[in-house]
């Protein structure tokens, strides 16, 4: 777990997958082609405090859904890639717009499509119910599965190991 917290350490960018990591995979598809997600509300509030304690989230998803442009949105999230059926130039192209090393950013997926950036990143993170594969290439598996509380983990598991998680609790436990 040390080395799992170093390298949590030097995360300096947090980029999610959407189906399958910030849903449990499940799509919802309506009589008027509507498309419908179910997103955990601990999750979001565990990027909010990522964010709040200066590390930007970003989100490089193979489908393109207004819901998830509104709920991005309504976390404050602004680096947004849809419709990236190939995730890996999302991935160069965002990290050089900030001006990051591969080595700084951690990634969360959940399926083969994912494993090109999960293979280059400083922290690769699967999370618990992924593909067998996808585990293989994983520095750490989140305790909890996809839509269910996995991208609070990971939020969590980067403030611990920055010192940061407890400043971002405090104002719950006053």
């Amino acid at each position: 777990m040390q080395e799992i917290l170093e390298r949590a350490a030097q995360i300096r960018l947090l980029i999610f997958d959407v189906d399958g990591v910030l849903t449990d995979g499940s799509l919802f598809l309506g009589d008027d082609g509507q498309e419908y997600k179910a997103f955990n509300s601990r999750d979001g509030h565990g990027m909010k405090m990522l964010q709040a304690s200066g590390v930007p989230i970003g989100i490089i998803t193979g489908r393109r859904s207004k819901v998830v442009s509104k709920r991005m949105a309504s976390l404050g999230i602004e680096h947004v890639y849809q419709g990236q059926l190939d995730k890996l130039p999302a991935f160069e192209e965002l990290t050089a717009t900030l001006g990051l090393q591969a080595q700084q950013v951690a990634y969360v997926g959940d399926d083969v499509v994912d494993l090109p950036i999960l293979r280059r990143v400083g922290l690769a993170v699967g999370v618990q119910d992924a593909h067998p594969l996808v585990k293989q290439h994983c520095h750490w598996i989140t305790p909890n599965p996809g839509g269910r509380a996995a991208a609070r983990d990971i939020c969590e598991l980067i403030m611990q190991a920055q010192g940061s998680l407890d400043a971002q609790l405090k104002p719950y436990l006053e």
